[in-house]
């Protein structure tokens, strides 16, 4: 089912996608999530400033479907947040991997290491 899934990312079990350079982690979601969310109508993202733990909720994305928290893949301060995709949602469905959400200043990169690489992932998505 998982058709378009980068080699050169990172992806969590909650489907999120992760791309780090130097010390700062992008993060949007993935292709798999948005094609089972149907078309999104909002998206809500943290202040810049705002802490995250690994694990923890950090936005809200709603479709006509449903409604599904954000999952932070890694710990640190949010130093960027997307206001494209707060506005223009549907930038997310066009294009999941450049619709990037927020960027993240990590103070070490474990977090990031420990995601799955491409091919875990796709075997995630081949057992839903």
């Amino acid at each position: 089912m998982a058709t378009n899934i980068p080699n050169d990312l990172r992806y969590s079990k909650e489907h999120e996608w992760a791309s780090l350079q130097n010390n700062i982690v992008t993060i949007g979601i993935t292709d798999f999530a948005q094609s089972s969310l149907g078309d999104i109508v909002f998206v809500e993202l943290p202040k810049v400033g705002s802490q995250l733990n690994t694990g923890a909720t950090f936005g809200v994305v709603e479709s006509i479907k449903s409604v599904s928290d954000l999952y932070s893949p890694v710990s640190g301060k949010v130093i960027e947040s997307n206001n494209s995709v707060e506005s223009q949602p549907e930038l997310i469905n066009e294009n999941p991997y450049s619709a990037w959400l927020i960027k993240v200043e990590v103070s070490n990169n474990s977090d990031y290491t420990q995601m799955l690489n491409a091919t875990q992932y796709n075997d995630l998505c081949n057992q839903n």
